[in-house]
């Protein structure tokens, strides 16, 4: 009977799977230096990189943009896509329209601020596939930048 070599191996391939979604948790995200400078996450099987506005003082239109690739960088096409990305600054919300914009970007516009307080959830449906979504805090980043900053 080989139970003990089956049950190393289950436990083997259980500890690299475990360890493999611990490596994409959104603080390892953070981590990884973006193709577009946005800030990533992990949306289903796909990864969003989310880029905003970053030196907006008040809200205005500014410009929304998500880059979709596989867990491996490779582009995703998002012809026939649609998507929003809902911004939350405080007690105002902003919703964004995201279409197709190029070969693996969904882009659109809305009013808001580059507050560093700033949240966003982004919803993707890519053609003839169910609705990702992925949340971020895309400017949370120049707060720790901020605060390590000597005076």
């Amino acid at each position: 009977m080989k139970k003990p070599g089956f049950l190393s191996a289950m436990w083997v391939g259980l500890a690299l799977v475990a360890g493999g979604v611990q490596a994409h948790d959104d603080a390892y995200l953070d981590t990884v230096k973006t193709a577009h400078g946005g800030q990533l996450r992990m949306a289903g099987m796909y990864h969003f990189e989310l880029v905003v506005e970053k030196s907006a003082k008040g809200a205005r239109d500014n410009p929304v943009v998500v880059y979709v690739t596989d867990h491996a960088g490779t582009s995703i096409p998002t012809a026939g896509s649609s998507g929003t990305a809902t911004l939350l600054a405080g007690k105002d919300k902003t919703v964004v329209t995201l279409a197709p914009d190029g070969d693996n970007r969904m882009k659109g516009s809305g009013k808001y601020a580059s507050a560093t307080g700033l949240k966003a959830v982004v919803s993707i449906t890519l053609a003839g596939k169910a609705a990702e979504q992925a949340r971020f805090t895309p400017l949370a980043a120049m707060a720790d930048e901020h605060m390590e900053h000597k005076h």
